[in-house]
This record gives structure tokens, C-alpha cells and sequence, in this order.
């Protein structure tokens, strides 16, 4: 979660510009918005698949920044039904928490609340060939933050 506005933050400025973390679920409403193979990202319609209601529960509360100052060293996990699916290290993701705010922050002015998702561990559903289903539990966590638990409902 973003504490101080900024444009063009650099990656040794990011931190400062960081108030505090808390868990998110960046669900995706593929079966709506099928796509014949992978793409690259933003050269598709990614509105139509993640601004879904209810398409990312956040919580449980923020985490600040001081209290967790080790954020890439932390774990991210998820569980569909109890069967772990997604466990990593934050450090381990693609691009670094400050690399995101900074790219963040080169498209858009960031404001204070604005939140930044760091994105997703190996483990999603289409390479599996497996896809959430209303009634399946999802419960994500991230070390030294907390633990959201959320149910998958049919839309409306």
C-alpha cells in the first residue's frame, strides 16, 4: 500500500514511498474471456478478466512497512480446498517490490492507499488444466502480514 504520492520513483526511493503490505487475491474471470494462447501482458483485455465484483479480496488488515522489513524474504502460499497450489518466496517473483513501485509509479502517480499486487507465484490453474469452481475455499497467506480465506460464488 502506497503512503506518499510519487511519480518516476526510483528503486532506491520505492521504500519511502511504501506505508504498509496486506494480502490480496488478484483473481482472474477466465472462462468469460477465453484468449486461443498466452499472450504478452496488457495486449489483451485484462480488464475484462481481473475487474470482476468481488475479484480481489484483500486483507486481513495493512501490515506496516517497518513491522515487516523483510517483505522479499517472506513466504506467499495459497491453498485451493487444502491442497497447497502456490508457495514462493516474494524475493523469487519476477520483479522486486521496489522495481514494482517504481514501474508503478512511471505509468501512473501513485497516491496515498493506491495498492500495487506483486503478482503470482507458479501455480496457477491453466497450465494444470484446473480452474477454481463455485464452493472451492481459497486461502491465501503471506509471512509476517496474515491470512484471508474466501469462498468462489457464482456470479451474478
Amino acid at each position: 500500500m502506497i503512503g506518499r504520492r510519487g511519480k518516476h520513483v526510483t528503486d532506491e526511493d520505492a521504500a519511502s514511498h511504501i506505508a504498509g503490505y496486506t494480502v490480496a487475491d488478484d483473481l482472474s474471470a477466465r472462462g468469460r474471456f477465453q484468449r486461443p494462447k498466452a499472450v504478452e501482458p496488457f495486449t489483451y483485455d485484462w480488464l475484462g478478466q481481473k475487474a470482476q465484483d468481488g475479484s480481489c479480496p484483500i486483507g486481513p488488515g495493512i501490515a506496516p512497512a517497518w513491522a515487516v522489513p523483510d517483505i522479499e524474504d517472506q513466504r506467499m502460499r495459497l491453498w485451493v480446498n487444502g491442497e497447497l497450489k502456490q508457495d514462493t518466496l516474494i524475493g523469487e517473483l519476477v520483479m522486486g517490490i521496489a522495481g514494482l513501485v517504481s514501474a508503478a509509479s512511471d505509468l501512473v502517480t501513485l497516491e496515498p492507499g493506491d495498492l500495487i499486487l506483486a503478482g503470482t507465484p507458479a501455480g496457477v490453474g491453466p497450465p494444470r488444466d484446473t480452474f477454481l469452481a463455485v464452493g472451492d475455499v481459497v486461502e491465501v497467506e503471506i509471512g509476517g502480514i496474515g491470512r484471508i480465506t474466501h469462498t468462489i460464488i457464482a456470479p451474478d
